[in-house]
């Protein structure tokens, strides 16, 4: 194994393998989640299974061989939400053009990764502002989460209530988010997947889905593959999105990176992630060829430090990883089946992914705890990103509120100096959006 050096890295085979069957199993949820996810957008379930399971095969298999870390990528939660709901049924755009929206910001994530101006652009957003995006983020996916597992549904007077908690579907939904607290609090790597698999168990035995098979060959990936399109691309909600997919892509990417480089001592002497470059041009292909194949953006999974606590130090365990998505697409049957949804009263529920979307909401919400609450002129700001984005059911209207208001708090409290140049200019563009432009 000398292109992975395992002598330097004071690894083995063994502890490679398990690292990477390791992080297989806590972020294999997403070849359940993504399909269900985009396909509220009008896209091929089965496509959408291929995309799925071939770009982050891809993506991981190259962060393997080219960048020679134990990081695995797939595409992204908080994304997926973000291109389905806000891009598509938000913003109205045709799938196709999301996914030209994707593929422009991948294509640009990879040459700000090229000239290594990566520091300068996360010098210019606060680390507030980053908190409480991704808290805000959580709070969305939890949200949907609730509402795809039949938990919380309209009133009659339009507003929440709780759902019919004794309906098969809320108690599936039910059922799957206990497993996956319990397991998750008991530290059992890949609780969410083992979560869905029991859920989805009970669901077949009570007659609630059907089974159809184990094997087969992989879905069909024509529908989408090579169908992304610029027809939005006059629009300014078009390059809104984009502006959004390439700040959720950097930010989620550095943020791992980090995480996993300090979990595996994997540092160079000046505190730098080691191959870090490679490791975001990486990043940026895997969105690239995501967008191609009719994906959202794919990126690095914080949970490859699971991997890293089994022991995995280097490539040869993302290898692992990227041949076990390979593998999956053959289980498209049971993919299917418990991805698909459950129709009542012509509503469509997704009880045993939905509670990994709640589980996926409660993880990112933790940065909350990062936001300097004590200084007013930072909270408020956070607080209106953190409340907008699930209020407004949009991810760029909770971050325009936030964003817009952050500037405006900061010169009140005598702070104008450290409003970056590109924070004034993105406060400004989400006033001429909604100012100028309803689309």
């Amino acid at each position: 194994m000398k292109l992975f050096d395992f002598a330097s890295s004071e690894t083995t085979l063994a502890r490679e393998i398990r690292g990477g069957v390791i992080t297989f199993m806590t972020m294999a949820y997403i070849i359940f989640v993504q399909p269900a996810m985009l396909s509220h957008a009008g896209m091929d379930f089965g496509a959408i299974t291929f995309a799925t399971c071939i770009s982050a095969a891809v993506a991981t298999m190259m962060m393997g061989l080219y960048a020679n870390l134990p990081i695995a990528l797939a595409p992204g939660m908080g994304e997926n939400a973000f291109f389905t709901f806000t891009v598509v049924l938000g913003m109205g755009m045709v799938w196709q053009s999301a996914l030209g929206a994707v593929f422009i910001a991948g294509i640009i994530f990879l040459l700000l990764s090229i000239l290594k101006v990566r520091r300068a652009i996360l010098n210019a957003i606060p680390d507030t502002m980053r908190y409480a995006t991704a808290g805000g983020i959580g709070l969305f996916i939890a949200f949907l989460g609730l509402i795809q597992g039949g938990l919380v549904t309209k009133s009659e007077g339009g507003v929440l209530q709780i759902g019919n908690l004794h309906s098969p579907v809320a108690l599936i939904a039910i059922l799957g988010l206990i497993v996956m607290m319990i397991l998750y609090i008991k530290k059992v790597p890949g609780a969410i997947f083992f979560g869905i698999v029991i859920s989805a168990i009970v669901a077949f035995a009570v007659g609630l889905i059907k089974y159809e098979g184990i094997l087969s060959l992989p879905p069909d990936y024509k529908p989408t593959f090579l169908k992304f399109a610029f027809h939005d691309i006059g629009r300014p909600s078009f390059w809104l999105a984009v502006f959004i997919f390439l700040y959720m892509d950097m930010f989620d990417t550095i943020g791992t990176l980090l995480a996993v480089a300090y979990a595996g001592n994997l540092v160079t002497p000046d505190g730098e992630v080691k191959n870090v470059k490679r490791a975001m041009v990486t990043d940026a292909t895997g969105t690239v060829v995501g967008a191609m194949f009719g994906t959202s953006t794919v990126t690095s999974y914080i949970e490859s430090t699971t991997g890293i606590a089994a022991g995995a130090r280097t490539g040869f365990a993302a290898v692992i990883v990227a041949l076990l998505f390979i593998i999956s697409m053959f289980f498209y049957p049971i993919i299917k089946a418990i991805g698909g949804g459950i129709t009542v009263g012509g509503t469509k529920f997704y009880p045993i992914t939905a509670p990994a979307l709640i589980m996926v909401g409660i993880l990112m919400a933790k940065t909350i705890k990062e936001i300097e609450w004590e200084k007013f002129w930072l909270a408020i700001p956070a607080f209106l990103t953190l409340i907008g984005i699930p209020l407004t059911f949009s991810i760029a209207d909770g971050m325009a509120l936030g964003f817009i208001a952050y500037p405006i708090c900061a010169v009140a409290a005598g702070k104008g100096e450290k409003v970056s140049t590109t924070m004034w200019i993105i406060a400004g563009a989400f006033v001429l959006r909604y100012v100028l432009f309803k689309g």
